[in-house]
């Protein structure tokens, strides 16, 4: 009798277990819109409220957000554009990311594990880390000329040093007891490398990685005022010096949702990556 009463519990928490997955999720989205929806609703009682002249509604910026992605509404210069801006901009994030990526993670690996080459390297790379990438733009124009070469430059600089920081970290702060283990069971030279050091320096490094991508997203708007003819940085440009705010506004909610959507790419890679250590899953 117990044990028909046990195997009855079982299979209702089993029953029940995809239940509460759900709701959990569900939960996590409601919580998320909250703060957005009260934006909104701030924002809308604010224009109608007269509180601004120059910003438009949501409901205005939403209907420029149709006629930007499909057009049908006013069919101007801008009109079913969307996919080319943002394309263009993608490239030049994801290209420029990807080159940090490469240069920093073994740069950053290497200036971690060697004290000459961070006696070397380190003194420079912290002088030049505070310069602003918006004071590297005039020099981009000259070295790279006008156009997407120099967008890319900038983006670039931007991922580059917050991913080349957090490899430094993650390998600088490898316990030692990590290493005597290694030794204990045989492991020794490159083999730790590789068995102890990247393994353990990768949460810092993914974590360089986000910060890198979320920056190259912040940084595309003005690597775009280099003269390129398409992208989001280069559309935001032109609401500017049209006075149009509503296209401002929406090349802004595009390169948010952009960034959103590639931060839980490098999130879910990281949570694959790192299923073993359930204390760094994002």
């Amino acid at each position: 009798m117990s044990a028909s009463v046990a195997a009855e519990g079982s299979a209702g928490e089993k029953k029940s277990r995809p239940g509460r997955m759900l709701w959990s999720r569900a939960k996590a989205v409601l919580l998320a819109l909250i703060v957005p929806l009260a934006l909104l609703l701030g924002w809308h009682l604010a224009v109608k409220a007269g509180m601004t002249r120059l910003i438009p509604s949501p409901a205005d910026v939403a209907k420029h957000m149709v006629d930007f992605a499909v057009g049908g509404i006013w069919d101007d210069a801008f009109s079913a554009t969307l996919h080319i801006h943002l394309f263009a901009s993608m490239t030049r994030v994801y290209g420029g990311f990807a080159l940090a990526a490469l240069v920093a993670v073994p740069l950053g690996l290497l200036i971690g594990r060697n004290e000459q080459v961070r006696a070397l390297l380190d003194p420079f790379l912290q002088l030049m880390r505070p310069i602003p990438v918006t004071a590297w733009l005039p020099l981009s124009m000259i070295l790279f000329g006008l156009g997407p070469r120099s967008a890319f430059f900038l983006v670039f600089l931007g991922a580059f040093y917050p991913i080349l920081l957090n490899t430094v970290f993650g390998v600088r702060s490898v316990e030692k007891r990590l290493f005597e283990a290694a030794s204990m069971l045989g492991c020794s030279g490159t083999a730790q490398f590789f068995r102890v050091v990247l393994p353990a320096s990768l949460p810092s490094i993914f974590t360089g990685l986000r910060l890198g991508l979320g920056l190259a997203w912040f940084v595309i708007v003005v690597g775009e005022m280099t003269g390129v003819p398409q992208g989001l940085g280069a559309v935001i440009m032109d609401g500017r010096t049209l006075s149009r705010t509503e296209l401002v506004i929406c090349g802004m909610i595009v390169i948010g949702i952009a960034g959103f959507i590639s931060d839980r790419i490098v999130v879910a890679i990281m949570n694959r990556l790192l299923r073993w250590s359930p204390s760094h899953h994002g």
